[in-house]
C-alpha cells in the first residue's frame, strides 16, 4: 500500500476514533462511500477492468469522475492501478486485499437490498 492510507496499530487494541475529524479513517470512508466509491468497489468485486470496462459497468458516471474516483481510492490503497506501455497506454484497476475486505460488506448490502426490493416487471 505504498502511498496510500496506513492503517497501522502501535498498540494492540488501539483504535481510532473515527468521529474526530483528524482521524485518517474518516477519509477512506468519505472514498468509499462517495456517490461513485461504492459502485467502483463493486464494479471490480469480482474482475480486474480496464478504466473504459468500468466506464461501461458504472451507468451514469462521467470519465472525470470516474477518474477522480479511481485516484482516490488508488491512494488510499483500496485499488490498485497498472498501466501497459502501449500507445494507448492501457490502464487496468483491481481491488486490493484490504479493497477486497471493505468492498465485501458492500456487496452483502447490495445483495441484501436486492433481495427485498419487489420483483421488476417486465415492460
Amino acid at each position: 500500500m505504498a502511498g496510500g492510507a496506513q492503517f497501522t496499530r502501535d498498540e494492540p487494541g488501539e483504535r481510532y476514533d473515527v468521529l474526530h475529524t483528524d482521524c485518517p479513517a474518516r477519509d477512506v470512508l468519505d472514498h468509499v462511500t462517495s456517490r461513485w466509491g461504492v459502485w467502483v468497489l463493486i464494479s471490480l468485486r469480482s474482475n480486474d477492468l480496464r478504466f473504459y470496462e468500468l466506464r461501461e459497468s458504472i451507468q451514469g458516471i462521467s470519465e472525470k469522475m470516474l477518474a477522480q474516483t479511481l485516484r482516490a481510492l488508488v491512494q488510499d490503497g483500496l485499488v490498485w492501478r497498472k498501466v501497459e506501455p502501449t500507445t494507448p497506454p492501457q490502464v487496468t484497476y483491481g481491488l486490493s486485499e484490504f479493497g477486497r475486505d471493505v468492498g465485501e460488506p458492500l456487496t452483502e448490502l447490495f445483495d441484501r437490498i436486492t433481495r427485498w426490493l419487489p420483483p421488476r416487471s417486465a415492460s
